[in-house]
């Protein structure tokens, strides 16, 4: 694939105006084209059926509760064996479908599907790579699935969620396995891997049914068992007695089974702590690191651009923002450094609330007058518009971590599960107000509420497209939307447009320290000293955010380079369009089509630019 991408560009705003989200298709193709690639959706539903049967957990995400009492497999067997039904699947599509009798749409969907098939098997080679109980991992991901996924809606449902309950144990054990023979091979995660793993399990596990000796809330699991009992008491489905049952069942299996597999997990990471570098060190120190940091590389941005060359345009960019930031300080009229700048304004008070739920009531507050404000803008710049709702709230106790990054849970399709916007509030003085507004956009709309909502929703596709994800889009895509909420009359603050550019600076510091740490083998502290050097970000999440990256390489260079090629891809459509450059259609025409690895995201825009040249 051609490397989309060039550093200084000129962006030249058009007009906007109402169009047919679907207009980028101007001639409809013969009958026996339109007939094939009918043929191939069919046919790609029904592959994608296959898949999902892989995972029970991906159906349950989807609202869909085929095999709602079993959890998915996660045996390395099990990961072999999708991969060989993968490739059988691309050879029957090469086998019955013939490329160029397919419409333009229908050749994104072939070479979509066999693009999975080249991600998997570059993939290969680094099946125990990832860290599996490192922080935020299975351990608390199980809870957290069957909390935020298992709906229950009748008695089958709640019979289903105590035989996941059961499941536990088995998922843990292959899990488990993989770790041990991960840390035989000399692939351990950094000691503050272990310790925040430690620290979630010990979370999970506190309080009722698991432990009735200590003084700790009740286990957000039984929480959210209990309520769902009672709320199928309420609604007269089961009666009382039934629901005491229930529990009973649910408690005797939390603090058995349940309770022996943490135990076995926290054993096993308590022992190999020690075994694990104080000093975390980056992917260059595990065996063929420098390959798994170039498949991360290229797995997260999907395009071809090497360590030192993310590296370089992450400088740039902190140069090119920390001119645009000055401005501002000046504007505003602190009269010192942009570094003194820094320190004030993640240190002054005035920008923080107060450690209290008063204070964390009304920081979501203010993210919901946000986001109320620019939902009125949105049909101005967009034709496709989400249906589904979103809720803002506070991250589940167990899984919390001071300062850690604000996320986005999609929802179901069908809309009956809204998108959450989830925010870590352990420690206020690591969320400032000043970001607030910056965040809301990226998490929200028009950022990855509205982009997610939009392509589960779209219904002219097959259905893997609804829910591919490639890194590079879905989170370029968020700071884009950063970028473009500006645009749209966002940001009329100062300080909340110095927090928009400090978001971007974060994004562009990620490029050089995430190459710093894996390819250049920077310390945790230089990594540190160099965020704090270049952002006002809060000095808790800095250090969080730095964990993150020794903990999942590549990952966080794909939200700048995702951002710049949307900004590009926009930048040559107004330069070939000129006056005729529609804003609406635009983002329709990138939205309408799913997240798509990054060329082929280009590759439409071009093909929408030259058709809409022929129209015009």
């Amino acid at each position: 694939m051609r490397l989309f991408f060039f550093l200084s560009f000129t962006l030249i705003f058009g007009s906007c105006g109402d169009v047919n989200p679907d207009s980028q298709s101007s001639a409809r193709p013969a009958a026996e084209e339109l007939s094939a690639t009918e043929k191939l959706n069919r046919w790609l539903d029904g592959q994608y059926e296959k898949e999902l049967s892989f995972s029970p957990e991906k159906r349950s995400r989807l609202g869909d509760k085929t095999d709602y009492d079993q959890l998915s497999d996660y045996s390395l067997e099990a990961q072999a064996a999708v991969l060989d039904w993968r490739r059988a699947s691309i050879e029957q599509m090469h086998t019955e479908f013939v490329y160029d009798t397919l419409t333009a749409d229908g050749k994104l969907s072939y070479d979509m599907w066999e693009f999975s098939l080249e991600q998997a098997e570059a993939a290969v080679p680094f099946a125990n790579y990832g860290y599996v109980f490192g922080r935020g991992g299975s351990h608390s991901g199980v809870p957290s699935f069957l909390i935020s996924y298992h709906q229950v809606d009748d008695v089958g449902d709640i019979q289903a969620y105590l035989a996941r309950l059961k499941d536990i144990d088995r998922v843990f054990d292959q899990l488990l396995e993989r770790a041990q023979a991960a840390a035989e091979e000399g692939i351990l995660q950094p000691r503050f891997g272990f310790d925040s793993a430690i620290s979630e399990i010990q979370r999970v596990t506190a309080g009722v049914p698991f432990n009735a000796n200590d003084e700790s809330p009740n286990s957000p699991i039984w929480v959210d068992i209990q309520t769902k009992l009672e709320n199928l008491v309420q609604r007269q489905v089961i009666d009382s007695n039934t629901a005491q049952t229930y529990l009973a069942e649910a408690r005797g299996i939390l603090s058995g089974e349940v309770m022996a597999s943490y135990q076995k997990v926290l054993n096993w990471l308590q022992q190999n702590r020690n075994y694990a570098s104080k000093e975390p060190e980056g992917v260059w120190a595990l065996p063929n690191g420098e390959g798994y940091y170039n498949h991360r590389l290229k797995r997260m941005t999907t395009v071809d651009l090497s360590a030192d060359e993310i590296h370089n345009i992450g400088l740039n960019e902190v140069s090119r923002l920390q001119s645009e930031m000055e401005l501002i300080k000046n504007q505003v009229g602190y009269e010192n450094s942009l570094e003194d700048f820094f320190v004030f304004m993640r240190e002054d008070s005035q920008f923080y609330f107060p450690n209290t739920d008063e204070g964390r009531q009304a920081y979501l507050d203010v993210n919901n007058e946000y986001l109320d404000f620019i939902r009125q803008k949105l049909p101005d710049y967009f034709g496709l518009l989400p249906k589904a709702d979103l809720v803002v709230k506070r991250v589940e106790s167990f899984r919390e971590q001071a300062g850690g990054a604000q996320h986005y849970r999609s929802g179901s399709p069908d809309g009956a599960r809204p998108g959450v916007f989830y925010s870590h509030m352990a420690d206020m003085a690591t969320l400032a107000k000043f970001q607030i507004e910056d965040i809301a956009y990226h998490e929200g709309s028009p950022g990855h509420h509205m982009q997610i909502s939009i392509q589960q929703e779209l219904t002219d596709v097959p259905r893997f497209r609804t829910q591919y994800r490639t890194t590079a889009y879905t989170e370029g895509w968020g700071l884009y939307a950063e970028w473009l909420a500006k645009e749209m009359g966002g940001f009329d603050d100062p300080y909340s447009d110095f927090g928009r550019l400090a978001g971007e600076i974060w994004r562009a510091v990620r490029l050089v320290v995430d190459t710093g740490i894996h390819s250049k083998r920077w310390s945790e502290d230089r990594a540190v000293k160099y965020f704090l050097d270049n952002t006002p970000i809060p000095e808790g999440a800095v250090r969080s955010e730095v964990q993150r990256y020794f903990a999942n390489p590549g990952q966080a260079t794909a939200y700048k380079i995702g951002m710049m090629n949307f900004q590009v891809a926009r930048a040559s459509a107004e330069k070939k369009l000129g006056d005729k450059f529609d804003i609406k259609q635009f983002h329709d025409v990138v939205l309408g089509a799913g997240a798509l690895p990054i060329p082929m995201m280009h590759d439409r825009v071009e093909r929408w630019v030259e058709e809409s040249l022929v129209i015009n």
